[in-house]
């Protein structure tokens, strides 16, 4: 059976995570949140009370590791070794961990064969940075979302606000461009647009439209 692969990369705070999941949900594909997997291990390193900048330190973390993905009512839950870790990765501070981790070559290395398997067997709508132009570089469907620098900030401000968490709109800018500065300058995997991506500025949109607008180009695309 073929099934079909979504990409869809962008910046932070482009919306990607809230507008795959509901898309996949409407479609009955499963969403994966390729982040959440960084996060994991981030958490597993944070744990050990390692060094995230440490490539060696982080490495000699990954044998350990055993990240399995379960889907209840299409929502992705994260397991560490068998425990339930959806919640706890999405602190701040492990964050930063996979923020880290996420540029060693070895990380990205050990969970591509897992990301790359999940496709095989699902249809899926995958969300990352570099799904398009590196773990899916065959999807069927490519969307790279963005939106503009104080459109993302707006809205992560107010994602972390309702999270209770204390900032500014000009801290949530600032970090947002910093991030989106290594994101896109780093050598391993950096942030862009694939070439047979289709670019969608979802910055005049709200999110019903955007979820919308996806859902009809990967419509189109299996007609």
């Amino acid at each position: 059976m073929n099934h079909i692969a979504v990409a869809i990369d962008g910046p932070s705070g482009a919306g990607k995570s809230t507008i795959a999941r509901t898309a996949a949900k409407k479609l009955g594909f499963i969403y994966v949140d390729t982040g959440a997997l960084y996060r994991t291990i981030g958490l597993a390193v944070f744990r050990k009370n390692f060094d995230a900048l440490n490539p060696n330190e982080v490495i000699s973390v990954l044998p350990e590791i055993n990240i399995k993905l379960k889907y209840v009512d299409n929502n992705q839950r994260v397991y560490l070794n068998d425990e339930d870790v959806s919640e706890l990765i999405r602190t701040p501070e492990i964050s930063l961990f996979a923020s880290r981790v996420s540029i060693i070559a070895e990380v990205r290395e050990f969970l591509l064969d897992m990301q790359r398997d999940i496709a095989d067997k699902n249809n899926v709508i995958m969300d990352g940075r570099d799904i398009g132009t590196v773990i899916l570089p065959n999807a069927k469907v490519k969307i790279f979302l963005t939106a503009s620098d104080e459109k993302r900030a707006e809205r992560r401000y107010l994602e972390l606000f309702q999270k209770g968490v204390s900032t500014t709109i000009e801290e949530v800018l600032n970090d947002m461009r910093e991030r989106d500065k290594k994101d896109s300058s780093r050598s391993l995997a950096p942030l862009k647009k694939a070439d047979d991506a289709i670019l969608l500025d979802t910055s005049e949109l709200n999110l019903e439209e955007s979820i919308n607008t996806v859902i009809n180009i990967i419509k189109s695309a299996e007609a």
